[in-house]
């Protein structure tokens, strides 16, 4: 289900780690002094009323509902590819985007539906929660879907629905999630969007960066990973052997994404343009016919250009440059779910 996010923990994602670590902490803890719970709620009335502005800060950090830490903590641990991917400063700069819009979203939504329909908010469901619902715009837009398995014969399962069940079950935890959840998927599509040049005004400055860098790094980095996981021990020898083929096909991908990378910087180098021949995946050649083996095979078909642009494309517009696209395209024979799962993992 995890599939496009890698399997590697929280390896170069420390600000995933470091959320996590704090924000449940800080659950626990309250969980065990209920008697400063009061000084986390996210008061509404408070804050409009008793002008109590201070809650918008210490009322959208920590979960007091420990069902509602955990769901989040999942998502957060999901999302961390987009930290991978992005760094940590992008990363960090579109949390504090959404959690900032938000907060106006959310006193501007309380206010409507108490000037429109009468109907007073108090209490909101506290905790880092509308930043969370945010993070499912880059999700929706940038992670691509591969089809897992079916359920009753017609109900698809993707790689991604695991993730949607999980902010299911978060957005009907409390009768007010909704509004959490409308305004952090609204404060995440106009930061996305780059609205009014959002993410030039709303950003992690480069010296806080570097300050975090030097003393928080070196709590929250995660070693990188020496081996694989192993295998289940109640699988079984077929899905052993799949698995095995998937290690070793990855490992044959990055071995020529590496030496494609190396030679193209060379011929940077040298000023000299070197090409390699592409070599067919592993896979390709265990499943090749048998007929092969007694008769000549003839040679592929060309592949239409407009196809292979398309997929360039498609990779592109999620973020990565285009000679990668391409290397990756090569290395997988132009499977382009293949592709986009080597790139996000690597």
């Amino acid at each position: 289900m995890f599939s496009t996010t890698g399997s590697r923990g929280l390896y170069k994602a420390p600000l995933s780690k470091g959320l996590l670590l704090v924000l449940s902490g800080l659950t626990v803890m309250l969980s065990l002094l209920p008697q400063y719970q009061h000084m986390f709620e996210y008061n509404m009335y408070a804050v409009s009323h008793q002008q109590q502005v201070w809650r918008l800060l210490c009322g959208r950090l920590v979960c007091l509902d420990v069902k509602d830490s955990f769901c989040s903590g999942l998502l957060i641990y999901n999302f961390r590819v987009f930290e991978r991917r992005f760094g940590s400063r992008k990363f960090g700069s579109f949390l504090v985007g959404t959690w900032c819009l938000s907060a106006l979203l959310d006193f501007v939504l309380a206010q409507a539906l108490s000037l429109f329909f009468n109907f007073e908010v108090e209490d909101l469901p506290a905790g880092l929660l509308a930043p969370v619902f945010a993070l499912f715009v880059p999700f929706y837009l940038s992670i691509p879907k591969v089809p897992v398995t079916q359920v009753m014969g017609s109900i698809n399962i993707t790689n991604k629905t695991l993730v949607y069940i999980v902010g299911l079950q978060l957005f009907t935890s409390s009768p007010f999630m909704w509004l959490l959840a409308l305004s952090g998927l609204i404060s995440g599509g106009l930061y996305h969007a780059n609205v009014l040049w959002l993410q030039k005004l709303l950003f992690v400055p480069a010296w806080l960066c570097a300050v975090a860098r030097y003393l928080l790094e070196p709590l929250f980095s995660t070693s990188q990973p020496t081996s694989e996981a192993p295998l289940g021990m109640g699988a079984t020898l077929d899905i052993q052997r799949q698995q095995r083929m998937d290690q070793l096909d990855q490992q044959l991908l990055l071995a020529q994404f590496e030496a494609r990378a190396n030679s193209r910087h060379q011929a940077q180098q040298t000023g000299l343009l070197q090409w390699t021949r592409l070599f067919p995946s592993l896979r390709a050649r265990r499943a090749a016919p048998t007929q092969a083996q007694t008769q000549p095979s003839a040679p592929p078909p060309p592949l239409d250009n407009s196809v292979v642009e398309e997929q360039v494309a498609r990779l592109v517009e999620m973020g990565f440059s285009r000679m990668d696209a391409l290397e990756a395209l090569r290395a997988s024979n132009n499977d382009i779910n293949m592709a986009t799962n080597f790139l996000l993992q690597h």
